[in-house]
């Protein structure tokens, strides 16, 4: 028996979590399923999008941790969420095969991964 069942809950810090759950809930097409006022998730495709308050304002978020999102269009996912307010972190780029990945930061600087995978197999 397996010890460590795999990836099942990314949580990102925000400073207001009431227009973040606006924002995820327009960004990832879903609306939470938990809604509280010191925490809100979201089931996307099976895995947990959290979202929480900050106990402290963090203008400069750091990068040592990086989560993708996997998506059948990279292009039009990158700019739907451009649209959305997110900012440019990393453009759309081939990382080797036909794998795409690309990073924005949503508006309260936290960084949010998109990645094509074919070798993973896409969703309808």
């Amino acid at each position: 028996m397996k010890n460590i069942l795999g990836l099942r809950t990314v949580i990102y810090k925000v400073s207001d979590l009431q227009a973040a759950k606006e924002w995820y809930a327009n960004a990832f097409d879903t609306a939470p399923y938990f809604d509280e006022p010191f925490y809100v998730g979201f089931n996307i495709g099976g895995y947990e999008l959290g979202l929480q308050q900050e106990q402290m304002e963090s203008a400069d978020k750091t990068a040592n941790v990086e989560t993708y999102w996997g998506v059948n269009d990279i292009e039009a996912e990158y700019t739907k969420f451009l649209s959305l307010g997110a900012t440019v972190h990393e453009a759309p780029a081939n990382v080797g095969g036909d794998i795409m990945v690309s990073t924005v930061k949503d508006p309260w600087g936290n960084i949010i991964g998109l990645i094509f995978n074919p070798y993973f197999g896409q969703e309808d």
